[in-house]
């Protein structure tokens, strides 16, 4: 059975935009960059919002952009690799091979998914991670804490959630970035 994974770059404050809907300050540097394209390699479907789909469709051509680094190149033939579930009631088409649109997180349809699927699974966007943490859906969270404060935003973790975590995995980098990892012990 695969894991269903929340990877989210995250603010020590706990979000993954601010009040301007900015990222910026989470773009990871190339030693973070590789870290994330060895943990995503073995992923086979990425589940997304609209919102988030619509921002990781840059990987669908990344490739194409002349001079790009390394790391770039890398995560776009991954990204391109693995199946993709879109979740939006007003995506009429989407822009990218292997991938699909469904209207609405189906709790049970993703416990058959993950019993089905020959590889891991990740949800991106805090919208719809949220929903699969509320659901008890999520077995592992990936957290990379960036160093910054934004003072307010979209949180990176739903509210009014209770999980116990075990932590299975931290590593620090360079740029003061924290990865920290935690399977989900009960709801």
């Amino acid at each position: 059975m695969s894991k269903l994974i929340y990877s989210a770059i995250t603010s020590v404050d706990g979000f993954v935009e601010d009040d301007s809907g900015n990222f910026d300050w989470g773009a990871p540097d190339a030693e973070v960059h590789g870290f994330i394209n060895d943990l995503e390699r073995p992923i086979g479907i990425y589940l997304y919002g609209r919102r988030m789909y619509e921002t990781m469709l840059f990987w669908e051509t990344a490739h194409n952009v002349p001079d790009q680094p390394y790391v770039i190149q890398d995560f776009s033939e991954i990204w391109q690799a693995a199946d993709k579930i879109v979740y939006s009631k007003s995506l009429d088409a989407v822009s990218s091979a292997r991938t699909r649109i469904e209207r609405d997180l189906d709790p049970e349809a993703i416990r058959q998914l993950k019993a089905a699927a020959a590889a891991d699974i990740t949800v991106g966007g805090a919208e719809l991670a949220g929903q699969a943490i509320s659901t008890g859906l999520v077995d592992e969270l990936r957290l990379f804490i960036v160093p910054v404060l934004v003072g307010g935003g979209k949180p990176t973790l739903p509210d009014h959630i209770r999980l116990d975590l075990q932590l299975l995995d931290e590593r620090r980098f360079r740029s003061g970035v924290t990865y920290l990892r935690y399977s989900v012990s009960a709801l």
